[in-house]
């Protein structure tokens, strides 16, 4: 299921639980990604052990004594941080559990986290991107507990990343567990491929935005970036 078909159900207002459709929104959230079809057969321990040996390669190729101590065990770690840590959110069995709940309170209005850091990499250079988050989301009736933001922002920031992709996943995979398009996402990030390699621009960063439902008002749009500080050109 592609993850337009799921926009397209959870605008119709079809009933399933918030959780059934997050969870039918796995595959359909991860494809979003270039991924070819068989990229889940192998097992982590065999993609560690082929990243190894062919970083290895990489390795010996620019000259490193692969027999020096502080070497030695680099390949292994490597592929190890890939498979496990760096680029964990590629595989749909990681993604967080996103349930939400009443909104007993009735709170109605903004409800924003902002300042959740991201730590992705760039698809184009395999460099960081590191940076920081803004959530905002206005109930339509359900809530989503607070750290859950943030572990959705670490699934999608956990592969090789373009940062405008990622700021779409995030807004809708809220969109769907909060059955709103009330949601809106601002990232702010350095590019470690621009900031440590070609024009080497130490202080430029890179901002993206989706705003989804009434965010998309500009009065409702500028109350949310004058909470995340991002209201003037410069953010001061």
């Amino acid at each position: 299921m592609s993850l337009n078909t799921l926009n397209n159900n959870h605008a119709l207002g079809q009933d399933e639980s918030p959780e059934d459709q997050l969870g039918d929104s796995h595959l359909g959230n991860i494809m979003d990604n270039p991924l070819r079809p068989d990229a889940f057969v192998k097992s982590d321990d065999e993609k560690i052990q082929i990243i190894e040996e062919h970083f290895r390669h990489i390795m010996d190729a620019l000259g490193l004594d692969l027999t020096d101590d502080s070497l030695r065990g680099t390949p292994k770690r490597v592929a190890k941080a890939f498979v496990k840590e760096m680029f964990a959110g590629l595989h749909p069995d990681r993604l967080p559990g996103m349930s939400t709940f009443d909104n007993k309170y009735k709170y109605g209005e903004m409800l924003v986290e902002k300042n959740i850091i991201v730590y992705s990499t760039c698809e184009h250079h395999f460099l960081p991107i590191v940076g920081r988050a803004h959530i905002a989301y206005i109930s339509s009736g359900r809530v989503i507990g607070l750290s859950k933001m943030n572990r959705i922002v670490d699934y999608f920031a956990k592969r090789p990343q373009v940062q405008e992709r990622m700021t779409k996943q995030i807004v809708r995979a809220l969109q769907i567990a909060l059955k709103t398009d009330d949601v809106a996402c601002v990232i702010d990030a350095k590019h470690l491929c621009v900031n440590s390699r070609g024009i080497r621009d130490i202080d430029s960063s890179t901002v993206t935005a989706e705003y989804g439902g009434v965010f998309q008002t500009e009065s409702v749009k500028r109350e949310f970036l004058e909470f995340v500080g991002m209201d003037t050109p410069f953010g001061v």
